[in-house]
């Protein structure tokens, strides 16, 4: 695997700390995400573990993270406007968005993006 090919939204991070398997396939694929996905994925834990052990394991992930470029602010809104429909959050847009600009593959098992372009769908 190429340095940096995929960027895990909170769903993927969620199912590879599950240990699903289909997920497997990302396990030495360097992490690459958002501070506020990184904040979803706390909530999970926080609803699964005691405090201490959830910080444990949040500060335990070692990933690069994007951050959003001025440039980028009006893109995100456009793309979410463009897939209102689907109701996506300001947190995916923002993923997905920074993650086609990067050059790297959206990896979810958020089924409002199966099916699109850019999109590693893996349930």
């Amino acid at each position: 695997m190429k340095e940096k090919n995929y960027f895990l939204d909170s769903y993927a991070v969620i199912e590879i700390l599950k240990s699903n398997p289909n997920y497997g396939q990302f396990l030495d694929a360097p992490l690459v995400s958002t501070r506020i996905n990184l904040v979803e994925v706390a909530y999970h834990l926080i609803e699964s573990f005691p405090k201490q052990k959830a910080e444990e394991i949040i500060f335990s992930l070692k990933f690069s993270i994007l951050e959003i470029e001025e440039k980028q602010i009006t893109a995100i809104a456009h793309f979410r406007k463009e897939n209102s429909k689907k109701k996506l959050s300001y947190i995916d847009c923002i993923g997905y968005v920074l993650a086609k600009e990067h050059g790297l593959k959206f990896v979810t098992g958020d089924k409002e993006f199966k099916g699109m372009q850019n999109v590693e769908f893996v349930k």
